[in-house]
C-alpha cells in the first residue's frame, strides 16, 4: 500500500481521561506527518452497533486512509485484533462486528489479517488499552505504506465476528424496523431503507402517534412527529423543534411499527 496522510479515530474512550490522547502521541511518534480526523469518542460505553454505525455512515465521506474503530468490550479475551482491507481503504479494530458495516460501506472487505507480529505492537501490550499498545501502532505502520500481510497471519473474511442483523418487516400497511441509533438530537434512526417509507402516504402513524410523512424537519408542526429519510439513506423519525426518542420513548433496539394513518 502506498503511505497515506490520512488516519480516522473512532472510540467510546470519551473525552475525560487521556486515552484518546496516548492514541494520537502513539501515532505522533511513529508517523509524524498523518493527520488525524477524530470522527467521535462519545460512542456510548461498550455500544458495539451504534460504533459500527457511525463508522459505517461516515468512512465513505472521508479521504482514503486508515480507519481506526476501538469499541472493544471485549479487551484482552480470546477476540481478535484485525486489520482489513475493504475498497482504498484499511480499517483496523478489535473482531467483534465493528468494522464490518464501514467495509461494506467502502466496497466490501479484500483482505483480512489478524495483529500478531509482535513488531508491530507497542513495547508493552497492555490486557486493557489496545487502542494504545495495538490498534495505533498497526495504524501507523500502515499509513507510513506498510504492507498489510507484515502485521500477521491471513483470515477467512467468513470467519469474522458479525453482529446481528437488525429488524426489518416489511408489512401490508407500512413496516416495522429495529432503532438502530438515536443521535445527539434525538433524532431516531431506523434500520429501514428509504424505500420502505415512499409508498406510505403523507399522515402516518408511528406506533399509535400521528406523524406527517415528510422530506425534512421543519414539514411538520412544532413539537410534532415527522417520518422522513435521513442523510445516511434510511428512515428517521424526529420531533420539528423537540426530540423523537423522548417522545416515544425508545431507544437503540427497540422496535418501531411506522403505518399509514
Amino acid at each position: 500500500m502506498a503511505p497515506t496522510p490520512w488516519i480516522s479515530f473512532t472510540t467510546d474512550y470519551g473525552l475525560a481521561d487521556g486515552f484518546v490522547a496516548a492514541c494520537h502521541g502513539v501515532i505522533a511518534r511513529l508517523a509524524p506527518t498523518a493527520r488525524v480526523i477524530d470522527v467521535t469518542h462519545l460512542v456510548p460505553p461498550g455500544d458495539v452497533r451504534r460504533g459500527a454505525a457511525v463508522l459505517a455512515q461516515t468512512v465513505p465521506h472521508l479521504p482514503a486512509g486508515v480507519h481506526v474503530a476501538v469499541v472493544d468490550p471485549g479487551v484482552g479475551t480470546a477476540r481478535r485484533g484485525i486489520a482489513l482491507a475493504a475498497g482504498d481503504g484499511l480499517l483496523v479494530g478489535p473482531d467483534n462486528g465493528l468494522l464490518l458495516d464501514a467495509a461494506a460501506a467502502l466496497g466490501g472487505v479484500r483482505a483480512v489479517v489478524e495483529l500478531t507480529n509482535p513488531e508491530w505492537l507497542g513495547p508493552r501490550v497492555s490486557a486493557t488499552f489496545h487502542g494504545r499498545d495495538v490498534f495505533a501502532p498497526v495504524a501507523a505502520r500502515l499509513a507510513l505504506g506498510a504492507p498489510l500481510a507484515d502485521a500477521g497471519p491471513a483470515v477467512e473474511p467468513d470467519s469474522l465476528v458479525r453482529l446481528p442483523a437488525p429488524l426489518v418487516r416489511p408489512e401490508a400497511d407500512g413496516f416495522t424496523a429495529e432503532v438502530l441509533t438515536v443521535d445527539h438530537f434525538g433524532n431516531v434512526q431506523l434500520a429501514a431503507p428509504a424505500a420502505l417509507l415512499e409508498p406510505l402516504p403523507a399522515a402516518v402513524q408511528v406506533g399509535h402517534q400521528a406523524a406527517v410523512h415528510g422530506r425534512t424537519f421543519g414539514d411538520a408542526p412544532p413539537g410534532e412527529l415527522v417520518v422522513h429519510v435521513d442523510s445516511a439513506g434510511l428512515v428517521a423519525v424526529s420531533v420539528n423543534g423537540g426530540r423523537a426518542a423522548d417522545l416515544l420513548a425508545v431507544r437503540p433496539g427497540d422496535r418501531l411499527r411506522v403505518t399509514a394513518a
